[in-house]
């Protein structure tokens, strides 16, 4: 261990893709923040990242990144002076060191040379490929490549001795967001009784997106055998797909698509019983605050490094060979998802508010 990092008064973090992978990292940040209560910790983050990471009592700054080397789609405009601005804004920090996480798939090191120019002279990542002096601490995990990212996130913070009592998710919500959730569904004449359930039909990856046809079937489902109340959920992208989900159920839903911040939205998920959605984003938001997910979990990705952590939850998903594919488009018609039935999704549903003692008509 560099004994320098103990010293440190001003840290850099640096996680630059997407709002679940923040919400992963939240305790390995708890434990720098535990560990150096005095010091003071920012985020690099993307735009979609940095919803979390507002929320985050942990840090103390952010600044908002979008970075080259994470554009899945190849939309960035190619301009340098981007990343030379970046650079420079860095160096006007003067940042005692940098700890960047990153996924077993992704390589840090873009990252570090970022850090590098930047004249951080501590420099924290995990990475099987030669880092040469672009990492002063270069951490592999070669024993288990499938780790959950939470785990993987504490393990690259406790290289360098920052240890924490808690690997609880960090994520705090406003009571005011609450209460503005909450006469939300008062003005939208949301009763007390059934469970109350969100739905959220979206995810930034197609290829892990269950079929749209599908949640309004599980959405009727749930109100018809379980007397749930359902709150379908989505952001401002997202409303054309909220709307065919409500337009095809034969029951009532409320649509909260669009309508409320990301601190609503995160209050929402909280005064719920249950979150039904894909691998995405919300499933960590529901883990973050407690509320139990059924997560229709395509297998993109290893599910055992993906899974809510620390609440109760159940996945959901068909064993195909093409597994662990990580594609963004699936070109085989989904078929760790096609073979999962609503009738599935609804039952795992009931099992679990079984499990945490929310009566349905089930029961």
């Amino acid at each position: 261990m560099d004994s320098r990092w103990m010293e440190a008064s001003s840290l850099l973090l640096v996680r630059l893709d997407n709002l679940g992978d923040v919400l992963l990292c939240t305790p390995a940040f708890h434990a720098v923040k535990e560990t150096l209560p005095d010091c003071s910790l920012t985020l690099l983050t993307s735009p979609v990242g940095v919803q979390a990471a507002r929320l985050n009592p942990d840090l103390d700054d952010v600044i908002v990144y979008e970075a080259p080397w994470m554009d899945a789609w190849g939309r960035l405009p190619q301009d340098s002076r981007r990343e030379l601005e970046m650079v420079e804004l860095l160096r006007d920090r003067r940042f005692d060191g940098a700890i960047i996480f990153t996924s077993f798939h992704q390589s840090p090191l873009p990252a570090a040379y970022l850090a590098y120019l930047a004249g951080i002279p501590l420099r924290l990542g995990a990475s099987m490929d030669g880092s040469g002096s672009l990492l002063t601490t270069r951490l592999k995990h070669p024993e288990d490549i499938h780790m959950h990212e939470v785990v993987r996130a504490l393990r690259l913070v406790e290289a360098e001795g920052f240890r924490t009592s808690s690997t609880s998710l960090v994520l705090s919500v406003p009571s005011s967001a609450r209460d503005t959730s909450i006469r939300l569904l008062q003005a939208e004449g949301v009763g007390q009784s059934g469970p109350l359930v969100v739905v959220h039909p979206g995810c930034s990856m197609p290829a892990r997106t269950y079929p749209w046809e599908r949640f309004a079937r599980v959405a009727d489902l749930l109100v018809e055998d379980l007397g749930c109340r359902v709150v379908l959920t989505g952001d401002e992208g997202e409303v054309d797909l909220v709307g065919m989900v409500a337009r095809r159920m034969r029951q009532r839903a409320v649509s909260a698509v669009g309508r409320a911040s990301f601190a609503e939205f995160a209050a929402l998920i909280s005064v719920s019983d249950l979150v039904v959605t894909n691998n995405t984003g919300p499933a960590h938001v529901a883990a973050a605050v407690g509320t139990p997910v059924v997560d229709l979990f395509a297998l993109t990705n290893p599910p055992d490094q993906w899974r809510p952590w620390g609440v109760p939850h159940r996945l959901l998903y068909r064993e195909v060979p093409c597994a662990k594919c990580y594609s963004r488009v699936c070109p085989f018609g989904q078929e760790c998802l096609a073979g999962v039935q609503p009738e599935d999704v609804v039952a795992a549903a009931a099992e679990l508010l079984a499990e945490v003692g929310r009566t349905t008509h089930a029961g």
